[in-house]
Order: structure tokens, then sequence, then C-alpha cells
């Protein structure tokens, strides 16, 4: 998994974010509509999150230390859990509250025409970067479906920012409608009702997030496919007979961790023994390349020739 990829997705993004919040807070001072407001913060947000993501990965890049003997490569998995706490609290509860109290309130709108418009350049700006996101990840997801990829890949940035894009999306459907039945009804109450939509839809994209990360933080394993190549490569190797148990952990979205022990062939000499040792650990470094941490126990019930 290449972290070159999710850093364009995550660049691509925060470009697009910050030129649709500037134009988004613009647009709301123009207006006063709390569809813009709320979609200000969303975009104010989806860019402090992409620069969390960039933090994550740069302080996941540290040297391993004997406070951290494995490395930080959980730095990213934990950055990114934060990403959706900050849309949670700045997204999400600010909608809500913005749009209870334009219902409450009824504040009219003032040059709607200017909100439309600048919702209209804000959904091409956030579908430019979508599509990037989609480009990068697309290598990744391989034959699987995108919510499975969501719900599967080790790599947290992409999923976030695919999350994130969807999102602001939809959400940019939802102001765009409660301006426009605004605009016709002359009533601001759908321009409220359009906010608590954007809420609730940053509500859950962010709970979505927050699962997923916390899985990835108290670690996950190989995929199934993973553990079917490991498997073979290990059984495959000369003078074992089967592999006894297997038990892997990411360390991080580009390190696994993979603990192997094996039955092997009874009488061998040390230096067979020691030579298929390392024949399994480079096919199994052949199969999965992520698994960097190999450590391999030959049953040795059996007995060995010195």
């Amino acid at each position: 998994m290449s972290t070159s990829g999710s850093t364009r997705a995550i660049l691509a993004a925060l470009t697009a974010n910050a030129g649709v919040a500037a134009a988004k807070c613009i647009g709301f001072l123009i207006t006063g509509s709390s569809s813009l407001l709320a979609e200000a913060v969303h975009s104010m947000a989806d860019t402090s999150n992409q620069a969390l993501l960039l933090f994550g990965q740069r302080a996941a890049r540290k040297q391993a230390t004997a406070l951290h003997p494995f490395g930080y490569g959980r730095s990213r998995y934990f950055w990114s859990f934060v990403v959706a706490l900050v849309l949670f609290i700045l997204g999400s509860v600010f909608a809500l509250y913005e749009g209870y109290h334009k219902i409450v309130y009824r504040s009219e709108l003032t040059d709607p025409a200017v909100a439309l418009g600048i919702l209209v350049v804000a959904s091409g700006l956030e579908t430019f970067s979508f599509r990037r996101a989609i480009v990068e990840s697309r290598p990744l997801k391989g034959r699987a479906n995108w919510w499975n990829f969501i719900r599967n890949s080790r790599n947290p940035e992409l999923p976030v920012v695919l999350l994130e894009d969807s999102g602001a999306l939809i959400g940019l459907a939802f102001a765009l409608a409660g301006v426009g039945l605004t605009v016709v009804t002359g009533d601001p109450m759908w321009d409220g009702i359009g906010t608590i939509g954007i809420g609730l839809l940053l509500g859950v994209v962010a709970t979505i997030l927050m699962i997923e990360m916390h899985s990835l933080l108290i670690g996950e394993g190989a995929t199934v496919a993973q553990t079917q190549a490991i498997r073979f490569a290990v059984e495959a190797t000369r003078h074992v007979d089967r592999l006894i148990y297997l038990r892997t952990q990411y360390l991080g979205p580009d390190e696994m961790l993979v603990a192997v022990r094996m039955s092997v062939r009874p009488h061998l000499e040390l230096a067979t023994l020691a030579a298929a040792i390392d024949t399994a650990k480079a096919n199994i470094r052949a199969a999965v390349p992520t698994a960097r941490v190999i450590y391999l126990e030959p049953n040795l019930d059996r007995g060995l020739m010195s």
C-alpha cells in the first residue's frame, strides 16, 4: 500500500476544500444562509482534517525507538481517528445548532442567487477532489465494492478522504435543496432543514470513521486473501510439512507483523533448518509485501540432527 497515492488524494482534497471554505464563508456573509454557513464550517473542518492526515503520515515515518520498537506506523490510524472527532464536533454539532436556530428564528436570505452560484462552484471543486480519491483508491480496492474497501482497507487516509468527499457532495445537495426551496417558497425554514440534514449526514460519516479507525487502532490482522497467501507460502517451502498456527497484525498501513509456527520434517540438520526458515520468510514477503516483521518458529518435537 503506497503512501504516495494517499498523499496525492489528501493534497487534492486540501486544495479543493480550502478554496471551497473561503467561497462559502464569503457567500454566508453576503446571503445569511445557514446552509452555506454549515457547509463553510464543514469545509473548514475538512481542510483541517487533511492537514491532520498529512501530519499523521509524517509522524508515522519516525524511526523506531526503545520505547516504540515497532515504529510509529499507527500514528496514521490515530490522526485519522482524530479527524473523525473533528468532523463530528466542528461539522455535525455546529450544523445541527445552526439548522435549529434558522428554523426557530426564520431569518431571511439575501441574494440567494449568490448562494446557489457558490454551491454549484463548490460542487465542481468537491467533484474534482472526489475523482482524485477514487483514482488513487482503485488500485487498492481491486475487485471489492467501495463499501467493502472502506470497511476492510488497512490504509486509513483514502477511506477518510472518500467518505469526507462523498459526504461533502451529499451535503452540497442538501444545501442546494434548502436554498432552492427557500427561494421557491419564500420560507427560510427550508434553509434550516437543509442545514439539519447536513448535520445529520456529518454525524453518520463521523461515526463510520470512528468505528473503522478504532478497529485499526486496536490492531487488525491480515485480510482473508493475505492469510491464505501466507499459509500457501509457508507450506510450499521445502522441508515444511504444514503450518500449525498463524498470527498477524498491522503495525501500520504499510507494515504487518507475522508470527508463524510450522511443522518441519524430522531429523533436519541445523543448517538445512535455517535455510528453510529463510526461504519461508522470503516466500511470505514475496506473497505479501507488507509482511515486514516475521517470526517463524519451527516445531522441534521430533528432534534435529546437529
